[in-house]
């Protein structure tokens, strides 16, 4: 059998994709459309790999989101609270679980802790990604012309509305056959 040489796909330089989502501190589910009409076309096989995904948690202005006073939630001498967020390729109603949805390309969370007697920016802040795209070995391929960033936050804690951005290193490229039948097994 003869030596073949394997197809090449065409990728394009890495491109930033950016997009927010103001999150209620009432704890309301809330979802925005980011659209990839510009980048991605299934019938015309170009597809997005997303590289990595950075994340940004703030109030409106930019600065860290205020909390309650200590006190004022069930955890004794602090304030508590947390804000979860997803990237997904299909439209949700509440947060997922990635081992149960196929949609799921990205999570995380922010969990915040005031343990002074006013109102203010946090004392204390762990944020994690537990699902990335900078956690697998080829970044994450979308095949869909829209994803769609979701979150909520705790109903508790928190002052006022939780902004999350993010911002995706994403590249363009042709769908090779191997590419689609990976894209295929796992999701849409």
């Amino acid at each position: 059998m003869p030596f073949r040489f394997p197809e090449i796909m065409a990728k394009t330089d890495s491109f930033f994709l950016r997009q927010s989502i103001t999150l209620a501190k009432s704890g309301a589910f809330n979802q925005e459309v980011i659209d990839l009409g510009a980048v991605v076309d299934a019938l015309g096989k170009t597809v997005l790999r997303i590289r990595n995904i950075a994340v940004q948690y703030s109030d409106s202005a930019g600065g860290a989101p205020d909390m309650t006073a200590a006190g004022s939630t069930a955890v004794k001498d602090a304030a508590v609270a947390a804000c979860d967020f997803q990237m997904t390729t299909q439209s949700q109603t509440a947060l997922v679980i990635s081992g149960d949805d196929k949609s799921v390309i990205a999570s995380g969370r922010l969990v915040a802790l005031n343990e002074r007697g006013n109102t203010g920016v946090p004392t204390n802040l762990s944020d994690e990604f537990d699902v990335a795209p900078q956690h697998w070995t080829d970044g994450y391929l979308i095949g869909v012309e829209q994803m769609y960033l979701s979150g909520r936050t705790t109903t508790t804690g928190w002052n006022e509305d939780v902004v999350v951005s993010v911002v995706m290193e994403c590249q363009s490229e042709t769908l090779t056959q191997a590419a689609a039948m990976a894209l295929a097994l796992s999701q849409q």
